[in-house]
């Protein structure tokens, strides 16, 4: 009754004298039912960009007494407001007021993990999306020195100075190498450094029973995304959750082809704000089309760390320890070379698992952490390197021409190894 209502008053309105009348209706999805469609025309109100949102800011810049204002950081610094209006994009107009006054009401100031902390309600909502609280602090990545030039860089990519230089915006980049690296640890530290949301993707909540669910819940999960940029998309482990693209035909039906064709079709294509970080172990379970450039910027190849990055990182997971002990642990208390030197071929979660290890036996046998303790435990360990050396040369092999290497030093590794077999 009421569609055919609805068709009747727009012929009724044309026909009416030389002021034609409207009909509008509000709606915050589109559903029209097909009767209606053709005598439509869809008008979409997109999220407050760049000025509008500068505009709430002021408004509520000025809703500030003039004797408070003299504290504000934001009056100070002209690069913390950009930053300010960079982390409200993605959020409704209410919805930015009501965060800049909580933020007002809590810090006295405009403080950006406020904002973010809102964003992080909208992206529960999607179900597929999660957003990861990142703690990791740049120095807690040992060496990877080009990697993290390379992200240092572009820091200031997403800015508005960047736009009017004509920089265009970074797509992002996927980490190839050794299990346990720190492919997984740089994607956390950047979403510090660079003060952005990081959401996970998890592939294995986008497939669904149902049919055409899965494409579905991967568009969303990408609108979603998109919503909240500027944002870091971090897709862990890309290989596995993209492993039946050849098979899907026979297996599933086709999804996960679906699915991954999305995918890259986004990548390809998009010109949203989310800088895409993916990580994958086993390259040659990636499909080739993924690996052409013009999906991610860069590819860079993470190997085993080198003499001089197995001491940073020693050095970090020693620091680290004081942060959850009341015992203060000095670098200086440790013979750094001997330890390094015995940890040849391990990679930097093992290095970290050492020093774990040797926590727990030194607890044990009610004793301080030493360097006696560290090396025993170190004996202990058979390193993937080791027992996965035909994999990791084979990996090294094919990055050797295919990839960026992520540290300066390329030619130690393998000698590393040598030494290793012969002890």
């Amino acid at each position: 009754t009421i569609v055919r209502r609805l068709r009747d008053l727009c012929k009724s309105f044309s026909m009416r004298g030389k002021y034609k009348k409207h009909l509008i209706l509000l709606s915050p999805i589109f559903k029209a039912p097909l009767e209606l469609e053709k005598d439509m025309a869809l008008i979409e109100f997109d999220l407050p960009d760049r000025t509008e949102i500068g505009e709430i800011l002021q408004s509520t810049l000025e809703s500030v007494p003039i004797k408070d204002r003299g504290n504000l950081k934001l009056l100070k610094d002209v690069d913390l407001k950009e930053r300010v209006v960079e982390a409200a994009l993605g959020l409704t107009a209410n919805e930015i007021r009501s965060v800049l006054s909580k933020s007002l009401v809590r810090t006295r100031d405009f403080d950006i993990e406020t904002i973010l902390a809102e964003k992080k309600h909208i992206i529960r909502k999607s179900g597929i999306l999660e957003f990861f609280e990142a703690h990791e602090d740049w120095n807690d990545v040992g060496g990877l020195e080009i990697l993290k030039d390379w992200l240092r860089k572009r820091q200031m990519a997403f800015s508005h100075r960047a736009r009017e230089f004509g920089l265009p915006i970074p797509r992002g980049i996927l980490l190839l190498g050794v299990p346990g690296c720190g492919k997984s640890l740089t994607a956390k530290a950047v979403a510090g450094l660079w003060q952005m949301p990081l959401l996970r993707l998890d592939v294995g909540k986008v497939f669904s029973s149902l049919v055409g669910s899965s494409e579905e819940n991967i568009r969303r999960a990408i609108h979603t995304a998109e919503a909240v940029a500027p944002c870091i998309l971090w897709l862990d482990e890309l290989e596995k959750g993209f492993s039946g693209t050849k098979s899907s035909g026979e297996s599933d039906a086709g999804t996960t082809a679906r699915v991954f064709a999305s995918f890259i079709t986004w990548l390809q294509e998009k010109q949203s704000q989310v800088f895409v970080i993916a990580t994958a172990n086993d390259v040659t379970m990636l499909p080739p089309e993924l690996l052409r450039k013009g999906r991610f910027d860069e590819i860079f190849f993470v190997d085993l760390p080198t003499p001089a990055e197995r001491g940073d990182i020693l050095k970090i997971q020693i620091l680290k320890l004081n942060r959850r002990s009341s015992i203060e642990r000095k670098v200086e208390d440790f013979d750094i070379d001997q330890i390094v030197s015995r940890m040849q071929g391990y990679s930097g979660s093992e290095i970290e698992q050492v020093i774990v290890s040797a926590l727990y036996d030194a607890f044990y046998g009610k004793e301080e952490l030493s360097t006696e303790r560290v090396l025993k435990s170190a004996c202990e360990m058979i390193p993937l390197s080791y027992t996965m050396k035909e994999n990791i040369d084979a990996m090294r092999e094919w990055a050797a021409s295919r990839a960026r290497r992520a540290s300066a030093v390329v030619d130690q590794h393998d000698e590393d190894v040598e030494k290793l077999e012969i002890s």
